[in-house]
């Protein structure tokens, strides 16, 4: 696990570089990561994404009691990540966002990545599809819900209402966010057209997937790096 420390600059430096690359939604949307068995830092509700500093996320428990933090916490935040936490150990961290482009699929009948451009075919057969819009995760229940609709994978689109991406650390969970939301934009951009998309063969796409995913916890790391860098020149006060 993540020591506090590292792990609130971490989700600081993600919660900001997602506001400047527009992919929350006004003060909405949150980022998790665990830090102990039963112990997770979230983003409040009330600081918007571009101000976020680390001392502002909250630490709170499974039952979503806030242990430490100034600020409430969402309650859809609560009960969507407490829930996907503690029924798939692969998600230390969990991202939930209502990115334009990926959320444009999740609005259309049927929306899938599909394997039609190379940085989207590192998620094939990874991303699970809720098509079934519930309204706002307002209990535990639709937090179980959507928690079940993963089936194991770290990728799920919500219908009518965005995704969630969950990965092993803030870094490789950042840089899938940010991979999915190019897969999906260049997607919706080719649509748009009117031809019909050119797909990858599947037996091409799978080995693809297989090659991307030997390789890419070192291209997260570098890519997270790099924006921790960037944003400790320009916007220093992320980690205080």
């Amino acid at each position: 696990m993540y020591s506090y420390a590292q792990a609130r600059r971490d989700l600081a430096a993600a919660l900001r570089w997602a506001a400047r690359m527009g992919l929350n939604e006004g003060t909405c949307n949150h980022f998790s990561l665990q830090v102990d068995e039963d112990r997770f830092l979230v983003n409040p509700w009330g600081p918007h994404w571009r101000e976020m500093k680390a001392s502002d996320l909250l630490v709170i428990d499974a039952k979503g009691a806030v242990l430490e933090g100034d600020w409430p916490i969402e309650e859809t935040a609560l009960y969507i990540h407490t829930r996907i936490h503690m029924r798939h150990p692969h998600a230390t961290a969990v991202f939930h966002t209502h990115m334009p482009y990926a959320t444009a699929l999740c609005a259309v009948e049927g929306g899938r990545i599909e394997p039609c451009v190379q940085s989207g075919l590192r998620f094939h057969n990874r991303i699970a599809y809720d098509d079934d819009y519930n309204g706002f995760a307002d209990g535990p229940e639709e937090g179980d819900r959507m928690a079940a609709r993963m089936d194991d994978k770290p990728v799920l689109f919500l219908a009518n209402h965005g995704v969630i991406v969950t990965g092993p650390n803030v870094a490789e969970t950042f840089d899938m966010l940010y991979y999915l939301e190019r897969a999906a934009q260049a997607q919706v951009l080719a649509m748009s057209t009117g031809r019909p998309l050119k797909l990858v063969p599947g037996q091409i796409a799978e080995r693809t997937m297989r090659a991307s995913q030997a390789g890419r916890p070192a291209y997260a790391d570098v890519h997270f790096k790099a924006l921790v860098r960037m944003l400790a020149r320009e916007e220093p006060d992320f980690a205080d």
